[in-house]
């Protein structure tokens, strides 16, 4: 996993990526080196409302898929106690990796947003929440919350102050699922990953062992420390319209630089993020591209002309698709659209918990035909039959799409399905009428001069 270098670039300064590559940067020793910490200090000479106030002027989106702003989740707290703080480090969605680089590359940065926000909310216990299979993660923010502990910057009178608190690592089972924020609190609470109906379980009124609960993602808290020691006026400076500060962007796919990118949010297009040399170099062998996922699997697609779309929450919602979780997924002209929304899907129908009928069942069936028409045993009829399916599961077939289940998972399996028919179908066809993918699965030159 890459990220460019710490110095920044004409794509903008490195706010959470400025560690990467640094000898050790996941310890405390290059940590304080580096101001490690500072933040924190800062932090607990103002008020918890002056922390919130700052978030809040900061605008920060939250970064793990639905854009909420930070500050006024946390406003929205149901004054009780306990309060809890869960971090959200379940991150099981195909090709994003960001949060996965942040825990292994800058734990201690991590740690120090999770303080920064349990002291602004008056939170009793905060728990980071850790998908089960990144084991290199989970050692390296265990490792590192040891020696904050150690360093007195976790647990009883935090560096000197009156503010106390324990921050437990809870590794999850591994299901997709525990990364809907209901889920996971079901999870902590030891039992299976089934989102809660909500009302009236929303986390902030009814959440972790149903006390008032705030759920953020890894790169949202990531960016506190750098707030704290720079001011939310520097934060606000950056990006454009709701979208500030900067992103870190997972690319991967047909591109020559596959890897993690940290641009300033708004200010740079999706064609700057493929092909640019600084960034993703361009389509690998040369090939022209025929399609990108643009903020995750759950995302619908974008086709050529897109590309000059700004990588905006509101730009990329207007054109009908989502920034989400900043997974960028190229697709050259070599690729088969079946082939890859089939998959998409199975991934969905696999971890789908069960839990509602449209998503338990819906995603089955579509599973099953769309991997009929890869086979080339379809029927032109299957074409309409999936969008009448992914209808029952998401009436209108839209973008924002329609619920008719618990959580999002649901909602989010036409998608891939509903951009390869709108923007493929013709694709789709040639499956059915000359009865096999026209596709072959290695369609890579022998040579790998262009890679």
């Amino acid at each position: 996993m890459t990220a460019t270098g710490a110095a920044g670039s004409k794509f903008g300064p490195k706010i959470l990526t400025s560690r990467f590559g640094l000898d050790q940067s996941w310890t405390l020793k290059s940590y304080l080196a580096d101001n490690g910490y500072e933040g924190l200090r800062k932090a607990l000479t103002l008020t918890p409302e002056d922390i919130q106030q700052s978030t809040l002027a900061a605008s920060i989106l939250g970064r793990g898929g639905a854009g909420f702003p930070a500050g006024r989740k946390w406003a929205m707290v149901r004054k009780a106690e306990p309060l809890y703080l869960v971090v959200n480090g379940d991150e099981s969605e195909p090709a994003t990796f960001k949060d996965h680089a942040l825990m292994e590359g800058d734990p201690h940065q991590l740690i120090e947003g999770v303080l920064i926000c349990a002291y602004a909310i008056g939170a009793a216990q905060a728990f980071i929440f850790v998908r089960g299979e990144m084991a290199l993660a989970q050692e390296r923010v265990q490792a590192a919350l040891n020696e904050a502990y150690g360093y007195g910057a976790v647990g009883a009178n935090i560096l000197g102050s009156d503010f106390s608190i324990d921050v437990v690592v809870h590794p999850s089972a591994g299901a997709y699922i525990a990364g809907d924020e209901t889920g996971m609190l079901e999870s902590l609470e030891g039992k299976r990953a089934f989102p809660r109906i909500k009302p009236p379980n929303y986390p902030a009124a009814i959440g972790l062992y149903g006390a008032p609960t705030v759920v953020n993602n890894v790169e949202t808290l990531s960016n506190l420390a750098w707030i704290m020691r720079n001011g939310s006026d520097a934060f606000q400076a950056l990006g454009d319209g709701a979208s500030r500060g900067t992103k870190l962007l997972s690319l991967s796919g047909h591109v020559r630089r596959p890897g993690n990118y940290e641009v300033e949010f708004a200010k740079v297009t999706f064609r700057e993020l493929i092909y640019d040399p600084e960034l993703g170099g361009g389509i690998r062998y040369d090939r022209q591209l025929k399609a990108f996922i643009p903020g995750g699997a759950s995302s619908p697609w974008f086709g050529p002309q897109q590309l000059d779309i700004f990588m905006a929450n509101e730009k990329v919602g207007e054109a009908g698709s989502m920034v989400g979780s900043g997974a960028i997924t190229v697709m050259d002209e070599t690729t088969c659209p079946v082939r890859a929304g089939w998959r998409i899907t199975r991934f969905f129908h696999r971890e789908s918990c069960g839990q509602c009928t449209p998503c338990r069942e819906g995603s089955g069936w579509l599973e099953k035909i769309m991997r009929r028409i890869e086979d080339g045993q379809g029927r032109e009829a299957d074409l309409d039959l999936l969008m009448d399916v992914c209808d029952n599961i998401s009436p209108g077939v839209r973008w924002p799409p329609a619920q008719t289940t618990i959580c999002p998972l649901g909602p989010s399996i036409p998608s891939s399905i509903a951009s390869g028919i709108r923007m493929f179908r013709d694709e789709f066809l040639d499956h059915v009428r000359d009865g096999h993918c026209p596709f072959p699965p290695d369609l890579l030159p022998a040579s790998p001069a262009y890679a």
